[in-house]
């Protein structure tokens, strides 16, 4: 009888990992992954897809973490966003993780927008949620170094970017972490949290009454102090419902134009917040983060 493999296992996944695969399909070549792994940062079995491209089974890729929005887990970018095709040809790595601890005993709320579903990618210190909302730490430590000891990855050549929620995540983690994340772009991101209901509500119930501890998660503050290092991209949607209360990108048009940091901010005349809007202009993205990771 010939030996039968996994997927993960043909692509260099031993037995002996951490990831359960839960689903797996060939993909433009590559291979789409659902994985499931226990957290020793959240407490809980955490859930992401990876999307390994072709040119893994040869060699070390570039990697780029995709971070969802409000009420996302990781299969929404996996099966709207249409990446792969992109990502097969740029030779790219896509990790998507979920966007919250989830399952019994993880404290959870009534609205879309805290709880469950909603981690903001902070650490929270508030209880109840501190026991197990810590996304800041499990994305920024804690998933890139599972990532990089179980598949073919060239750690020098990190990004990541995000939607709505998660383009909030992207751009903090990344102007916080250089160190990582090389490349960083967004679509229709909440840029100033501090300033916005969705963050506000967020802020308070994880972080708590000090609202000199929120800077440290609001992209339009980090940019008044620090640089990133390439340039950043961020698509907006001109028809976005949530675009003048919560999104409002004019402030960090504002910020840019201030500090000089080098971006590009395309407002999308006539798109919405919705994955056709992402899937419209996710080859773009892709194709930005090759350019500066393969140059590494």
């Amino acid at each position: 009888m010939p030996e039968v493999v996994s997927a993960g296992e043909r692509h260099g996944i031993s037995s002996s990992s951490p990831f359960e695969e839960v689903e797996s399909a060939l993909c433009f070549g590559g291979t789409q992954l659902t994985l499931a792994h226990d957290s020793s940062v959240t407490g809980t079995r955490m859930r992401l897809s990876v999307y390994l491209p072709p040119a893994a089974k040869s060699g070390p890729v570039p990697v780029v973490y995709y971070l969802s929005g409000l009420t996302c887990t990781e299969e929404n970018f996996t099966v709207k966003a249409g990446a792969q095709r992109m990502a097969a040809e740029t030779g790219l790595m896509i990790v998507a993780p979920d966007t919250s601890p989830r399952g019994d005993g993880v404290a959870n709320a009534p609205d879309y927008d805290l709880g469950q579903g909603a981690g903001f990618y902070v650490d929270s210190v508030m209880e109840p949620w501190s026991k197990h909302f810590k996304m800041y730490s499990y994305v920024s430590e804690e998933l890139p170094a599972l990532i990089a000891e179980n598949f073919p990855v060239k750690t020098e050549a990190v990004g990541i970017f995000g939607h709505s929620m998660g383009g909030h995540g992207a751009l903090t983690l990344a102007l916080r972490h250089p160190e990582l994340f090389k490349s960083v772009s967004a679509f229709a991101p909440i840029v100033a949290p501090s300033q916005v209901p969705w963050g506000r509500k967020a802020f308070s119930a994880y972080l708590g009454p000090d609202e000199a501890s929120w800077q440290e998660h609001d992209a339009c503050h980090l940019l008044r102090e620090r640089s990133f290092s390439s340039q950043i991209l961020v698509d907006q949607g001109d028809a976005d419902p949530f675009l003048e209360e919560q999104l409002q990108t004019w402030r960090l048009v504002a910020v840019l134009k201030e500090t000089g940091q080098s971006a590009k901010v395309r407002m999308q005349h006539g798109y919405d917040h919705s994955y056709f809007f992402i899937a419209t202009f996710i080859d773009d993205h892709l194709r930005h983060h090759a350019r500066i990771l393969k140059a590494l």
